[in-house]
């Protein structure tokens, strides 16, 4: 199995592509859901939603959709994982109504998160529900240099069965920031090299290029072959597409989906292509 999806499920900018021209806010999770079927769900980092929210998203997808929420930032970035059993406990408890439609919980930790930090990522996952799927994303550059920090970093979420996070920006940072959109794009996300492995049943790959007009197809290509002996290890990989404003995510993901040769519903006309493509009376 093969999860596709984007950072996000709600845009303006997807009515008359993704969504219909006239898709009201509230139907947008459930329009995006019919190509595809599993989404980021950043939301969960800035803020926590109410119960009553999380159970119309839960209402609003099918039963095998997945969402890959992220544990909020009080947790991962300003308590640093020290003394959150209260928070973590309550962060569940709030969730427990989509949970199971969650694929992955994620933790998102800061480029402040060092191999001296690792003692504490042990004791946080030691408190983690054992019946969940959770991936880990470093951003610390000592994790991607293949030495002592980064075996250990690896040794661990391979025993505890944890997904180790990928985020690939390569395409993003290929393009010169000519564009105010492309400037904050490149100042909010982390350069890094690339390191493709799996430490777990569910790797996950999140790509991030400028826009379709740029030379993005360079750094995909390598993840066709991943992604493909990924499924033939029996693996259940999750791929998220970025573009820099995000506009053309859908279309990214599309086009990657139809480069590896994966059947699935994005490949299928979006509620607004079909509905240019419908006849008029005039």
């Amino acid at each position: 199995m093969l999860y596709l999806g984007c950072p996000q499920w709600s845009s303006h900018a997807w009515k008359g592509n993704l969504f219909s021209s006239q898709c009201k806010n509230t139907d947008m999770l459930s329009e995006y859901a019919q190509y595809f079927n599993a989404v980021e769900g950043n939301t969960s980092f800035y803020a926590s939603p109410s119960a009553s929210t999380l159970l119309r998203w839960a209402n609003s997808v099918p039963d095998d959709f997945k969402f890959t929420f992220k544990f909020h930032r009080a947790i991962s970035h300003e308590s640093k994982l020290t003394n959150i059993q209260t928070e973590l406990t309550q962060w569940f408890s709030l969730f427990s109504p989509i949970l199971e439609k969650t694929g992955q919980v994620m933790l998102q930790l800061p480029s402040s998160f060092s191999p001296n930090d690792l003692p504490k990522l042990s004791q946080f996952i030691n408190l983690l529900p054992k019946e969940l799927n959770y991936g880990v994303e470093v951003r610390h550059a000592e994790f991607f240099k293949k030495g002592e920090a980064e075996i250990a970093l690896n040794q661990l979420l391979i025993k505890n069965n944890i997904n180790r996070i990928t985020m690939d920006t390569r395409a993003l940072f290929a393009v010169k920031p000519s564009t105010d959109v492309l400037i904050d794009a490149q100042s909010k996300k982390p350069h890094l090299p690339v390191h493709a492995i799996a430490t777990s049943t569910q790797p996950m790959v999140r790509f991030v290029i400028a826009d379709l007009q740029s030379d993005y197809k360079t750094f995909y290509k390598p993840w066709l072959s991943k992604i493909n002996q990924w499924l033939d290890e029996g693996k259940t990989p999750y791929v998220f597409f970025h573009t820099a404003d995000n506009r053309q995510a859908p279309l990214l993901a599309r086009q990657f989906c139809k480069d590896l040769g994966y059947t699935h519903p994005v490949l299928t006309p979006f509620n607004g292509e079909k509905e240019a493509q419908q006849p008029t009376l005039f």
